[in-house]
């Protein structure tokens, strides 16, 4: 299981943003981190809720998790996996995201 999480660099997200490309991008960090600065794209899921909001995600489309650091995200990028969400993982999180933040 550990070696089917995908990742993608930040500068890949960015990239993927500007062109355009169809995605989900869930913030899987808590409100108050969320408030701190998020990318603009992105929805608000925390990690412990995402069991019980998985309705929410597009099963078409595909996800990119973003959490502080990329442990979190990377968790629940494992965790989608198993119910057939195509997802990826945006390594470093957003202490390496060098895009736009909205606060």
């Amino acid at each position: 299981m550990e070696d089917q999480v995908k990742e993608i660099s930040p500068e890949e997200l960015q990239e993927r943003i500007r062109r355009g490309d169809k995605l989900q991008i869930i913030d899987v960090r808590e409100p108050d981190e969320w408030e701190q600065g998020h990318i603009p794209q992105a929805k608000l899921i925390p990690l412990a809720t995402l069991p019980v909001r998985l309705d929410e995600l597009d099963r078409d489309t595909p996800i990119v998790m973003v959490c502080r650091s990329g442990a979190r995200s990377w968790n629940a990028t494992a965790y989608v996996q198993q119910f057939g969400y195509r997802a990826e993982n945006m390594a470093g999180g957003m202490l390496a995201w060098t895009g736009e933040v909205e606060k």
